[in-house]
């Protein structure tokens, strides 16, 4: 145990080294405190509205509770393991100081037992914040004292060990069989597999069937689907099953199911630990190695790529662009999430395709429109999550070779703008994409398909220019893999000021776009009033897109430069 704690204590101490600057850190804590309350009140009023709106459903609303809360575990599972994988993979096996570590006197078992400890911090840290507002939201709508709030809360412990443990497992084995030199490969392979897992699950819930009536014979059969069990061998049962008999009180119950979630993460924590002798050395000595080229295979003649073809642009900021390019694409850890995004984006457009709108008991023609109107910000939100995995860390990842750009003949705003420039291509492409996709399945009107497309080409820029600009902000050139870039003091905030910069787009074309909508659905004519509204509305867009496209590059410039000056 003594061995334990020592190969833990540079991470406490790191911590203690932030705080040296007790202005800077108490500072910069209370004003992202600051944020992270407010985002968390946001998902928590969201979360008591819909609860309430289900309670007053009479014999209904407790078992759509019920079944949205299983869907909540189902999800934020997914995303653990999703992100435990990455983690254990890069603190396991891909870390810098690993060899340095196993040169001390300790059984490998132990190093192994604390890299997982900081595998689970870094993976489960920010999903048990934002599940913990929608666990407290049922308390508060349900009435339910101290204890239920405190069993949630120690849920999420053994829920969040077991979904690291597992992750830890499969990374293992799969380095362990995969061939020296090849270890990044795994992450195609475990993408895939997470993307089929992801899948399955979804398909499962079957979700667009609780707005279908004519998908159950009677309200009774429909009330048995709502009420069949999610399967018992999940660990997110456990957790669901746990919170779920706490909300009525039968306490038996559940400390049944935590000791069942506990013994289930003590077991899988134990066989990860187990298997770690003989393995994970092992793993570890396969992935140091490099990979040889096969006798007798002639390298291929290098391409001139069209970026170093493009006469707009200087000597040094085409080398620049060529090297961003070929860092991309040579980089074999982006392509397989490349392929798992483009996987949950076709779950995305499926789900829209099984919707049963024309049987629903509102008029198709304001469904189809509203969804229209809602996926604005479904997309939105998507584009900035594939911005925190792909934009955002684009600085960090140059690391210590930072300096060989800073020192080129190219100021750092253009480098920015150049990497702007690389990500907001093909992300404008896949918005606009995903929202004319959208619309067609949908049957929108011209105005709703025109709109979204206007407003996806609006607001792409202001997420890509918030990502490359705050990324320079709060470099992490320390960083071993993109994933530890993003969970720092700059990924969080990205993340909110991108959702906070949707919400307000939403919110200034919501009045503009009803009157429209609805002048055409009556055959009427707008007043000019109206029409100075709408034009102001959308002026006001226009202009906050622009403000949020330039001062994040501004910032992020004046960031990074002061930390590489030249010469």
């Amino acid at each position: 145990m003594s061995k334990f704690l020592v190969l833990l204590r540079p991470r406490l101490l790191s911590v203690r080294v932030g705080r040296e600057n007790h202005r800077a850190f108490y500072g910069k804590l209370a004003f992202f405190g600051a944020l992270g309350i407010g985002f968390w009140a946001g998902i928590f009023v969201v979360f008591v509205r819909v609860l309430a709106y289900f309670q007053a459903v009479e014999g209904f609303g407790d078992v759509l509770a019920e079944k949205l809360l299983s869907m909540v575990f189902t999800t934020f599972f997914s995303l653990l393991v999703f992100s435990a994988v990455f983690a254990t993979l890069s603190k396991l096996y891909l870390s810098r100081d690993l060899p340095l570590v196993l040169s001390y006197p300790v059984n490998h078992r132990t190093v192994f037992a604390a890299r997982l400890c900081e595998s689970l911090v870094d993976s489960s840290w920010m999903v048990a914040v934002y599940i913990l507002p929608a666990l407290f939201a049922y308390g508060v709508v349900y009435g339910r004292g101290f204890t239920f709030y405190a069993n949630a809360v120690f849920v999420l412990l053994p829920f969040c060990v077991t979904a690291c443990a597992v992750s830890a497992l499969g990374v293992m084995l799969a380095v362990v069989l995969l061939p020296a030199g090849r270890v990044r490969t795994l992450l195609l392979f475990l993408g895939m597999g997470l993307f089929l897992a992801a899948y399955l699950a979804l398909r499962l819930l079957r979700p667009e069937r609780l707005v279908d009536p004519d998908a159950f014979a009677s309200a009774i059969q429909y009330l048995a689907t709502l009420r069949a069990p999610a399967p018992a061998w999940l660990p997110s049962t456990w957790a669901f099953d746990s919170v779920r008999l706490s909300l009525s009180g039968d306490w038996a119950a559940v400390a049944f199911h935590n000791l069942l979630a506990v013994s289930g993460a003590a077991f899988f924590v134990f066989l990860a630990v187990a298997l770690a002798g003989p393995l994970y050395f092992k793993g570890v000595s396969k992935s140091q190695e490099s990979r040889v080229r096969m006798p007798g295979r002639k390298p291929r003649s290098p391409r001139r790529p069209l970026a170093s073809r493009l006469p707009f642009l200087s000597r040094p900021a085409r080398a620049i662009l060529v090297k961003e390019i070929r860092s991309f694409t040579r980089d074999q850890a982006q392509w397989p999430q490349v392929f798992l995004m483009a996987a949950l984006i076709g779950i995305y457009l499926y789900n829209f395709k099984v919707l049963p709108i024309e049987k629903a008991p509102i008029a198709a023609v304001y469904l189809e429109n509203l969804f229209s109107f809602l996926n604005m910000a479904l997309a939105g939100f998507v584009l900035t999550a594939l911005s925190a995995r792909f934009v955002f860390p684009a600085v960090s990842m140059e690391k210590e070779a930072f300096w060989i750009v800073r020192s080129s003949p190219v100021p750092v705003s253009r480098v920015l703008w150049i990497k702007f420039f690389i990500y907001f291509a093909p992300l404008l492409v896949l918005s606009e994409f995903l929202i004319v996709a959208t619309n067609l399945l949908l049957g929108v009107t011209p105005f709703m398909m025109g709109l979204s497309v206007a407003t996806m080409l609006l607001v792409v820029p202001g997420i890509v220019a918030m990502g490359i600009g705050l990324g320079a902000a709060y470099p992490n050139f320390t960083s071993e893999n993109p994933m530890q870039a993003v969970t720092g003091t700059g990924g969080l905030l990205f993340m909110i000021l991108a959702a906070a910069f949707i919400g307000m787009v939403i919110i200034l074309e919501a009045g503009p776009v009803y009157a429209v909508f609805m002048a055409g659905i009556h055959g009427s004519a707008l007043d000019p009033l109206a029409w100075v509204a709408i034009t102001l509305s959308f002026a006001l867009v226009a202009a906050l897109c622009a403000a949020v496209v330039i001062l994040p590059m501004r910032h992020g410039a004046k960031k990074l430069s002061p930390q590489f000056p030249k010469g």
